[in-house]
């Protein structure tokens, strides 16, 4: 396994600083840092921007970027045992390197990059990257503060935001992903790469916002598919009676079938039954 700097191997690091994974904060650590290299080259260049990554542990990933050329990473963990490896690699790349102390899901990130887009790049947590990717999809103003994600997710949670209608995985979160961002798998993760290794592989997903995205309120979008794929074997007819209006005369105005089933609504006509919603309400 090679060495991208002169720093310790990971292995090393994680018994010094004894950051054993801990299950409760999903913890999962890269060791391979030609892995990571990967990951880090994924995002595009990086010579003239801030990176904002989540849950860095022993720091794999962020001796990647700033190997890679980032001009600044931005390290939010809320695990104490690794501040002192993560202010390791900070004086080794002098400058480069913020440590942020805290729960990424509570952190402003818009305040952190005051001077342009940020591209966030993370081998998020297990247990609350769905959420923190929700976050960043609802991002209000759009576009947002961020100009790219890169991010590692398990397979099965990957194959769930980029699906279309044309999947199986297609849901709730291929919709909103769909609507707002272009949104590519780039490769897979076997678990034998981590430590200590997961139940599932994972993968890496890409996503670039729409810089005009179709005109829509986000908070309506989510109420129709919330209807429509909480109920998802059912019709349209039945699945959307909960949203409390002429649901047959929306499904109608929208150019689809009261039949079919919210597994074979594209992203427009989801978000032509949004539309349509409001105006009825007169929203």
């Amino acid at each position: 396994m090679a060495q991208i700097d002169d720093l310790p191997p990971l292995r090393d690091v994680i018994e010094r600083h004894d950051l054993r994974a801990k299950k409760s904060l999903g913890q999962n650590f890269l060791l391979d840092l030609n892995l990571t290299c990967r990951i880090a080259r994924s995002a595009g260049d990086l010579s003239n921007h801030t990176i904002i990554e989540v849950g860095p542990g022993p720091g794999g990933l962020t001796r990647a970027l700033l190997h890679e050329g980032a001009k600044r990473v931005i390290a939010i963990e809320m695990d104490s045992r690794a501040l002192g490896a993560l202010e390791e690699i900070g004086a080794h790349y002098p400058g480069r390197l913020e440590i942020i102390e805290g729960d990424a899901l509570k952190v402003d990130m818009t305040s952190l990059v005051p001077e342009g887009p940020a591209r966030i790049v993370a081998n998020l947590p297990y247990n609350v990257g769905t959420q923190l990717l929700l976050n960043w999809l609802e991002a209000d103003p759009w576009p947002p503060f961020y100009e790219s994600l890169t991010l590692m997710f398990q397979k099965e949670v990957a194959e769930r935001i980029i699906a279309t209608e044309e999947d199986k995985a297609y849901g709730r979160l291929g919709v909103i992903a769909g609507w707002r961002t272009h949104a590519d798998k780039l490769f897979d993760v076997a678990k034998e790469c981590f430590s200590p290794p997961p139940k599932v592989t994972s993968s890496i997903v890409h996503l670039v916002p729409k810089a005009d995205p179709l005109p829509c309120r986000l908070r309506t979008l989510e109420q129709v598919t919330a209807a429509a794929f909480g109920q998802r074997r059912k019709m349209l007819r039945q699945s959307l009676k909960s949203l409390g209006v002429d649901h047959l005369r929306l499904i109608e105005e929208a150019g689809l079938e009261p039949t079919q089933r919210a597994e074979t609504v594209s992203v427009e006509g989801f978000v032509a039954m949004a539309n349509g919603l409001d105006a009825m309400r007169g929203s």
